[in-house]
């Protein structure tokens, strides 16, 4: 059996103040296209102002915008979302786009604002969410979805158009905990992760791949991919003051420098290489720098980087 490609996309970092942001989507989109990245993703959140845009009026555009990039959103906040009218935008998007469509969920942030904002109650949001991971390929797949559950009931029920992707998009399901990892293997397609050493990743895609077999499923050994921060500098210590700053959420429980690729190209290329190494095929670059940074580090990262590993 042959090794599954690595492919590597990317997302935007810092989003620039309004209006310096308006023409940044066109940009990202025609970057991407130039220096050969595989997709482009946009991060979810509804309320806040640390990731503007909303990701599928955004991932739209980029599909306009670009005739070959793959996009996602990185990853869905799937339990404040109708699964009915998810499903449909979705499949419109994948159809317009003829199967560009990456579509990763998961159970979004741990503030309980954004969920009362939205009208959902947060208990219950890992039920929730797999429910609707089940309403939505139903809905992709079949002509007449009828479903009685604990948070979603209706009647013959159909979308249309159908998906492009046959017999649906792959849903990859997000987050770095041991129940994440499960619900990949038992609901998912594959899994992105982030903040996530390779250490993490090897044990995660144990967990993963033991989920799926006793679940009578099987995730592509492909499809095991992580967000990787990046700040490419003369070293480390250079990257680290730069990038520390725009880490949005750090980890606790361990310094940033374990899980982000920082310093010259030729050290960010031997962590990727450890991560493929744990299992991680599938990588997400995020610059962490100044907005008006971002731009200058993609193209480098696509300049140096992209072309030792998309062959």
């Amino acid at each position: 059996m042959s090794k599954p490609k690595v492919r590597i996309g990317f997302a935007p970092g810092q989003f620039p103040d309004s209006p310096q942001g308006h023409d940044t989507v066109r940009q990202l989109a025609h970057l991407g296209d130039e220096v050969g990245y595989d997709s482009v993703w946009f991060s979810d959140r509804v309320v806040g102002g640390r990731f503007p845009l909303e990701p599928i009026v955004a991932l739209s555009m980029t599909a306009a915008y670009s005739p070959k990039l793959k996009f996602g959103a990185s990853v869905l906040a799937l339990p404040l979302r109708n699964p009915v009218l998810l499903a449909k935008e979705l499949a419109t998007l994948d159809y317009l786009s003829k199967g560009r469509l990456l579509p990763a969920v998961g159970l979004g942030q741990d503030d309980p604002a954004e969920y009362q904002a939205c009208g959902v109650s947060k208990e219950g949001r890992a039920e929730r969410t797999d429910e609707a991971i089940t309403v939505m390929r139903r809905l992709w797949q079949e002509d007449s979805v009828t479903h009685h559950g604990r948070f979603f009931s209706f009647d013959d029920v159909s979308i249309v158009p159908k998906p492009f992707q046959k017999p649906a998009p792959p849903i990859w399901i997000g987050g770095r905990s041991k129940a994440a990892q499960k619900r990949t293997g038992r609901l998912g397609d594959g899994w992105l992760v982030s903040q996530a050493t390779p250490q993490e990743i090897e044990q995660g895609c144990r967990v993963i791949f033991a989920a799926a077999g006793e679940h009578g499923r099987a995730v592509d050994e492909g499809h095991i991919g992580t967000m990787l921060g990046f700040c490419i500098a003369a070293d480390d210590a250079q990257a680290a003051l730069i990038a520390q700053p725009y880490l949005g959420r750090p980890r606790d429980d361990m310094p940033f420098q374990h899980y982000t690729a920082l310093g010259p190209p030729r050290q960010i290329s031997s962590l990727i290489n450890d991560y493929i190494a744990a299992g991680a095929t599938k990588f997400v670059a995020r610059p962490l720098c100044p907005a008006d940074q971002a731009m200058s580090q993609l193209r480098l990262f696509g300049q140096e980087i992209l072309p030792l590993f998309h062959r």
